[in-house]
C-alpha cells in the first residue's frame, strides 16, 4: 500500500446505478429530492450524465438531457460532475466527425460537466485523442480509460502500455473500467500496483458486482494504492451495478484508508431510492439483483443486462437468453476479441441473437459489418478473415486501417442548417443532439408543450410486482413506417 490517504468514493447512482439496474429509466424529478444530500456528502464526483442517459432522456422520458444536467448541477454545485463519454462515438454507436465531438464536449462543459471519462470500446487510443484534447481545451478534467476484459490478447503488459499512453496524451487521471465485473481481487491488486509504478496521475477503479467480486476487488485495489473507486447507493447498487457505498465503507472499517461518509445521510438517500425503485418496477428484474458467476464466461456488462432482457422479450426470445449468452464468446472471438462495453457489447449481443435466431452468420448486422471493415477502429486481435470477406461483399467496399473519423467530413454547419430548415433552434446544443438522435430530438421538440401522462411516476401503493407473484403489465415496442411506439398491455379482472 502506497500510503494511508483515505480512498475517494465517486457515486454513480444518478447514472450507472439506474442504467445497470433499471434500464436508465430514472427521471430527473425522481432524483431532485436527494441531489442536495448527495452534494453534501462530498463524494469525489457524482456521475450524472453520459452513457445511455442522453438516449433514454430523449427516447423514453421526453426530457432534454441538457436541462437535466443544468438541474442537477444547480442542486449539487459543490461536487464535481462526471460523465461517461464513448470517445469518437460520443454517446452513440458510431463515429462522429471531430467537429461534432468537440462541440458536444464544449456544450457539456458549458452546462457544468467537470470530469469526462473518455473511453474507446476497442481500447484504440486514436479514437479518444480528439475528445481528450477538447476536454483539456475546455479547461476540464480528462479521465482516460482502460477497458478491462479477459482474453488471450488482453494482458497486464498491454494494459500498462495503454495507461502510459493515456498519461502521455495529457489525461489527468486513468480509470480501469471493468464493465462486466470480471476483475478478480488479485488481478485488481496487480494491475493497480503496476500502474502506480508506471504513471503518476491518479487511478480510479470502476467495476460491477455482477459476478460477486467487485467489493473484494475494490478492497484489494485500495490496499494496493488505488486513488478512487466508484460506488452507488442501494437499491441501485450491487448486482449488475456498483458496490453499495455503505457496504464498501463497512468493509474498510479497520483500514487506515477508510473514508468517512455520513452513514445516516446515506441511509436517508437509500430510503428515497427504494421508493423510486418501486416506481421503476417495470424496468427492473430480480435476476439483475443476484450474483451471476456465469458472467465470467459471457462477459456481458451490467449496464447491458437490464436492457438486453427487455430486447429479447420484444423479439419473442425471452426463453432463449442462455442460448444467446453462450453464443457471445464465440462471436466475440471472431470479431477480434473485442471488449464488451458500449457500443461493442450491444453489437456482439445483437449478432449473437441473430446467430441463434437465424443460424450463425446467416445475417450480419450493419454494426458487425462496420467492425469487420475497421470502421470502429483497430480490434485487439485479428478478425475472422472469412467474415471480413463476407462483410466486404455485403458492403461492397474494402476494409480500412486508418482512424475511422479521418474519413468523415465536418458536420456542424450542415446540422444547424437542417435544424433551421425544420424550424427548430439551430444552436450547438441542438446540433449535437440532432447529430446523434435526430428522430428522438424531433419528437421531443414537437411534443414539448403537450402533456405526457406516460412520463408521470407510477404510484406504488397498489403497484403490481412480479416478485409478489402478480403479473406485471406487458410492454412491447412496435416500429411502424420508421416510427417507434411503446405499447403496454394489462390483464384486466
Amino acid at each position: 500500500m502506497a500510503d494511508n490517504t483515505p480512498v475517494i468514493f465517486n457515486n454513480t447512482v444518478l447514472r450507472d446505478g439506474h442504467q445497470s439496474l433499471a434500464a436508465t429509466r430514472m427521471r430527473t424529478e425522481q432524483m431532485i429530492p436527494v441531489v442536495e444530500k448527495l452534494d453534501n456528502l462530498q463524494f469525489g464526483a457524482l456521475e450524472t450524465w453520459g452513457g445511455a442517459t442522453i438516449d433514454s432522456c430523449l427516447r423514453f422520458l421526453d426530457e432534454n438531457p441538457f436541462d437535466r444536467l443544468d438541474t442537477l448541477k444547480k442542486l449539487s454545485p459543490n461536487t464535481p460532475h462526471m460523465m461517461l463519454l464513448r470517445g469518437q462515438n460520443i454517446v452513440q454507436y458510431t463515429s462522429f466527425p471531430d467537429d461534432v465531438v468537440e462541440s458536444f464536449i464544449k456544450c457539456s462543459a458549458n452546462h457544468g460537466m467537470d470530469i469526462f471519462r473518455v473511453f474507446d470500446a476497442l481500447n484504440d487510443v486514436r479514437n479518444i485523442r480528439t475528445a481528450v484534447k477538447a476536454v483539456k481545451d475546455a479547461g476540464k478534467h480528462a479521465q482516460g480509460v482502460i477497458c478491462y476484459t479477459t482474453s488471450p490478447v488482453h494482458t497486464i503488459g498491454n494494459f500498462l502500455k495503454l495507461g502510459v499512453e493515456l498519461e502521455a496524451m495529457g489525461c489527468d487521471s486513468v480509470c480501469i473500467k471493468d464493465m462486466a465485473g470480471l476483475i478478480s481481487p488479485s488481478k485488481a491488486a496487480d494491475l493497480v500496483k503496476n500502474l502506480k509504478e508506471k504513471i503518476k496521475i491518479p487511478i480510479v477503479l470502476h467495476s460491477h458486482s455482477t459476478a460477486g467480486m467487485a467489493a473484494a476487488s475494490y478492497y484489494a485495489a485500495i490496499e494496493s494504492g488505488v486513488d478512487a473507486v466508484d460506488t452507488s447507493i442501494a437499491p441501485f447498487a450491487n448486482g449488475t451495478g456498483q458496490p453499495d457505498t455503505l457496504l464498501m465503507q463497512s468493509m474498510l472499517e479497520t483500514s487506515p484508508r477508510k473514508p468517512d461518509y455520513d452513514t445516516q445521510a446515506l441511509a436517508e438517500i437509500s430510503d428515497h431510492f427504494k421508493q423510486v425503485y418501486l416506481e421503476l418496477d417495470a424496468f427492473t428484474h430480480a435476476k439483475n439483483e443476484k450474483v451471476d458467476a456465469d458472467i465470467l464466461v459471457y462477459q456481458v456488462p451490467g449496464g447491458m443486462m437490464s436492457n438486453f432482457r427487455n430486447q429479447l422479450k420484444e423479439q419473442g426470445m425471452g426463453d432463449q437468453l442462455l442460448d444467446v449468452m453462450k453464443e457471445i464468446p464465440y462471436v466475440r472471438e471472431r470479431l477480434g476479441w473485442i471488449p464488451l462495453v458500449t457500443p461493442t457489447s450491444q453489437i456482439v449481443g445483437t449478432q449473437s441473437m441473430l446467430n441463434v435466431k437465424f443460424g450463425r452468420w446467416k445475417m450480419l448486422s450493419q454494426p458487425v459489418v462496420d467492425i469487420l471493415l475497421g470502421k470502429y477502429g483497430k480490434t485487439p486481435g485479428p478478425v475472422d478473415p472469412e467474415l471480413r470477406k463476407k462483410a466486404e461483399g455485403q458492403a461492397k467496399e474494402e476494409s480500412i486501417d486508418c482512424r475511422p473519423a479521418d474519413l468523415l467530413e465536418p458536420r456542424m454547419d450542415m446540422l444547424k442548417k437542417e435544424l433551421k430548415l425544420a424550424g427548430f433552434p439551430a444552436n450547438d446544443d441542438m446540433a449535437v443532439l440532432h447529430a446523434m438522435f435526430p428522430q428522438e430530438l424531433k419528437k421531443h421538440i414537437e411534443n414539448k408543450d403537450k402533456p405526457h401522462a406516460q412520463t408521470q411516476p407510477k404510484k406504488t401503493s397498489s403497484m403490481p410486482s412480479q416478485r409478489d407473484g402478480v403479473k406485471k403489465p406487458m410492454q412491447y415496442a412496435m416500429t411502424v413506417k420508421g416510427n417507434r411506439f411503446e405499447v403496454t398491455v394489462e390483464e384486466l379482472n
